[in-house]
C-alpha cells in the first residue's frame, strides 16, 4: 500500500473541515506537539477538564503553561493560533489561520485504531509539518537516502494502512450526526498528583 492513501485522506478531511491543507499523522497528541514546535510556541494554557496528554506535552516542550477554568464545547484554544479539536467534528468547522488538531482515536466521531490531523492555512506549513511529522524528510519525494536532511523530524506520520481505514469510513462518518464534547467529559486534571501544583487562572 502507498502512502497516496494518506495523501488522498488528507484531502477529503480539509474539504470536509474547509481547511486549506491538513497533515495526517499518528495521533492527536503528536498533531498538538508538531504545531507547538512549528509556530514556535513559549507559552500555552488548557482547560482544567481535558484529557491528560495536553499538559504533558506542554511539560515535554518546557513551555511556560497553565491551566483555565474555561467551560469549552467541542474545542478550545492552547496558544492564540493552535486549537485542540480532538473531539471536534464539523462540516466547514476550520478556524481561519489556525492549527487545528484532531484525533481519529477509537471513542471519536470517525473512529480509527489510531491517527490525528493537523489542519492548517499555508501550503508552506502544510510542508513544514509533513517533515516534521516524517523524521526531517520529504515524504513524496525521492527516497531519504538521497535527501539532505537539514532539520530535525519525528517518527510521528500516519501509515497508509489506517489512512485507508479513514478514507473507508469517512462517507458514514459524514453522513452520520455527530454527538458534542465538552468540558464536562473529562476529570479536573488538578485532582491528580502530577498537576496538583499546576496554576490555574
Amino acid at each position: 500500500m502507498s502512502f497516496g492513501a494518506v495523501t488522498e485522506f488528507e484531502k477529503q478531511i480539509a474539504d470536509f473541515y474547509g481547511a486549506p491543507y491538513a497533515v495526517a499523522v499518528d495521533c492527536a497528541t503528536h498533531a498538538l506537539e508538531l504545531a507547538l514546535i512549528h509556530t514556535r510556541a513559549s507559552k500555552a494554557s488548557c482547560p482544567v477538564h481535558t484529557y491528560l496528554s495536553i499538559p504533558m506535552t506542554f511539560m515535554k516542550l518546557n513551555l511556560d503553561w497553565e491551566f483555565t477554568t474555561h467551560r469549552w464545547i467541542n474545542y478550545y484554544s492552547v496558544t492564540s493560533n493552535v486549537i485542540d479539536a480532538a473531539v471536534f467534528w464539523e462540516k466547514d468547522g476550520y478556524v481561519k489561520d489556525t492549527f487545528m488538531c484532531l484525533s481519529f482515536q477509537f471513542k471519536k466521531h470517525l473512529s480509527l485504531s489510531r491517527g490525528g490531523m493537523i489542519l492548517c492555512p499555508t501550503l508552506d506549513d502544510y510542508n513544514a509539518l509533513k517533515k516534521l511529522s516524517h523524521d526531517g524528510r520529504s515524504p513524496n519525494a525521492e527516497s531519504w537516502h538521497h535527501q539532505d536532511i537539514d532539520s530535525i523530524g519525528y517518527h510521528y506520520y500516519m501509515t497508509p494502512e489506517v489512512a485507508q481505514a479513514g478514507l473507508d469510513k469517512l462517507p458514514n462518518a459524514i453522513a452520520r450526526p455527530a454527538i458534542s464534547w465538552d468540558w464536562l467529559d473529562y476529570p479536573n486534571l488538578t485532582t491528580k498528583t502530577l498537576f496538583k501544583d499546576a496554576k490555574v487562572v
